[in-house]
């Protein structure tokens, strides 16, 4: 009984379900707004502010994959960008003409070829990740720490209930941008980390060859 009111059962479903669909209806409001906010600003311009020549975020993430991995052949970097090795090709030829990226013959294999990168490329992401730093730490700074900590772990735990009820395929990922942390959640979902691993196994690897 409300306000002298009685109430019943099915009033009190349908009250509930209205309830639910307008939180559901907050929820992916707020996240696709997100999103786009993450991907146009730090994804894309950003990144147009820091490089003279026009890259797309696959491409940067491809020189950034390299950068923090060490040397490596095209197959290996298309396997873990989760593209076919010709689109890989593509972009990798693209990086070489603007001089960010450098072919050199494997000396362990005279027909691999490895992927590295150059001093332009590395002072190119380097460049963004300080911007980045900078252009955010304001944003942070309208928040407490806790805050921040709650809502980052809040996102974590929807982004691995997400993936984890549509059990995605293992492989390609991508989707911490190489912010890369040992016992990341999102990599036991994937059964792990399709980076990280050669980050740790392929560093010196290639220069060894």
């Amino acid at each position: 009984m409300v306000n002298g009111l009685s109430i019943s059962p099915d009033q009190n479903t349908s009250a509930e379900a209205s309830a639910s669909e307008i939180r559901l209806h907050k929820f992916l409001r707020g996240s696709h707004i997100f999103s786009a906010s993450v991907g146009e600003i730090l994804g894309t311009k950003f990144l147009q502010e820091v490089s003279p020549d026009p890259l797309t975020v696959l491409q940067f993430h491809l020189l950034k994959l390299i950068k923090l991995n060490g040397r490596r052949q095209v197959g290996e970097v298309a396997e873990c960008l989760g593209v076919t090795s010709p689109a890989a090709t593509k972009n990798i030829d693209k990086l070489e003409r603007l001089g960010l990226i450098t072919r050199t013959p494997s000396k362990g294999d005279r027909r691999a070829t490895l992927l590295s990168v150059s001093t332009r490329g590395r002072k190119l992401v380097d460049a963004y990740e300080e911007l980045k730093t900078a252009r955010m730490a304001p944003v942070l700074d309208r928040f407490n720490p806790e805050e921040i900590e709650q809502f980052s772990d809040l996102l974590e735990r929807f982004s691995v209930s997400m993936l984890d009820l549509e059990q995605p395929g293992r492989g390609f990922c991508l989707r911490c941008a190489m912010y890369i942390e040992s016992n990341c959640p999102i990599g036991q979902v994937l059964g792990g980390c399709p980076y990280d691993k050669p980050h740790g196994e392929r560093r010196n690897e290639g220069v060894d060859q």
